[in-house]
């Protein structure tokens, strides 16, 4: 099994690229068929879904837009315990059907005082798609619509994710050792 190295530690390969691009087809399928004749906006969270929001953006066959906000609640491997935003966003939601896209969902707590801020706006809907979620994480109750992958909470890297601002550019996903 492959092995990676990012700063100090080391990774083995937990999902390969191939099985991700898979299930990213399977999830483009899904939103294809439950926003046939609707416009969706896809919010993208950087730094992290970037690799997936593209990928599953790629393969969607809807008129749609995709614009992108920046929040952050991680430093090193741990989460910070505090959510802020870097980068707002510029489009108008009011009425909107939009999907926000993460790459991880695992306590829930960047959602969970992100989400408040969006229905202010007045979407006609929001859904949630995320690439990973670790159930045995999960803090704060936050309604996912696409998961791609459920995984144990163990930290990981690669497919966008990344360990003190490297590893985001393997196609795999890696599992701390």
């Amino acid at each position: 099994m492959e092995t990676i190295r990012v700063h100090d530690k080391v990774f083995k390969e937990y999902l390969s690229a191939d099985l991700i691009q898979q299930r990213v087809s399977e999830l483009a399928a899904q939103i294809n068929t439950d926003y046939i004749n609707k416009r969706p906006l896809f919010l993208a969270i950087l730094n992290g879904s970037f690799m997936f929001a593209a990928d599953l953006f790629r393969q969607v066959s809807l008129d749609a837009e995709i614009s992108f906000i920046k929040i952050a609640s991680y430093k090193g491997t741990r989460s910070s315990g505090q959510v802020m935003t870097a980068i707002g966003m510029d489009q108008d939601l009011h009425g909107r059907e939009v999907i926000v896209v993460e790459d991880i969902v695992d306590t829930g707590k960047t959602l969970h005082h992100f989400l408040p801020s969006l229905r202010q706006q007045e979407p006609a809907s929001i859904r949630i798609a995320t690439f990973l979620h670790k159930p045995e994480a999960t803090n704060f109750s936050v309604p996912l619509d696409y998961v791609g992958f459920s995984i144990p909470n163990k930290f990981v890297v690669g497919y966008g994710l990344d360990y003190d601002g490297l590893g985001r550019n393997y196609g795999a996903l890696y599992q701390l050792v």
